[in-house]
């Protein structure tokens, strides 16, 4: 028996080795949503432009767009912003939603960045963001034209993320057609 019990550290290194080895192979930017294919998580909050509006998930219905979760305490979000301006003047509809910031902050921020989405949903508790599972700013959505969550992509969008959304984005128009 006592020899037994000299193979267990051997028995969890090897078992620790494992695991460590496997995750080698993990992308830690791809994180799994559980609201893919599912319809955007149901809100009423603020508007960021006319507080005294409120918006909800029927009002990012329409058409096949980018939700864009974002911050000004999110330097990654300061990053993106200039891109996601390039894509709006492409005609690219976005979607934005302030997390758990401040809209005195949020509304300068995009006086001086200049301002790519359509609507800007104010979720100053984070209660969207925790219903979306949003890890953290900056996180972009694509959904189709009935509002369900299509993609969800962690970290900035650039030139090269957005081939991707582009192409996700015309799978998904192409399949409403």
């Amino acid at each position: 028996m006592r020899k037994l019990l000299l193979f267990i550290p051997l028995a969890l290194f090897i078992g620790m080795g494992f695991f460590l080895w496997k995750g080698l192979y993990l992308d830690p930017r791809e994180i799994p949503s559980a609201l893919v294919d599912r319809p955007m998580p149901a809100f009423e909050l603020p508007s960021l432009t006319e507080p005294e509006r409120k918006l909800s998930a029927a009002d990012l219905k329409g058409e096949v767009a980018l939700v864009n979760v974002w911050a000004t305490w999110c330097p990654t979000c300061k990053e993106e912003h200039s891109f996601l301006n390039q894509l709006a003047q492409q005609g690219i509809t976005i979607y934005g939603i302030n997390y758990k910031d401040e809209p005195v902050k949020a509304t300068a921020w995009l006086q001086r960045y200049l301002n790519p989405y359509r609507e800007v949903i104010l979720d100053q508790e984070g209660r969207l963001g925790l219903d979306l599972g949003v890890y953290g700013a900056p996180e972009t959505y694509v959904i189709d034209a009935q509002g369900t969550i299509r993609y969800r992509h962690v970290g900035a969008v650039d030139a090269k993320v957005w081939k991707s959304l582009e192409e996700i984005m015309q799978q998904v128009q192409g399949a409403g057609a």
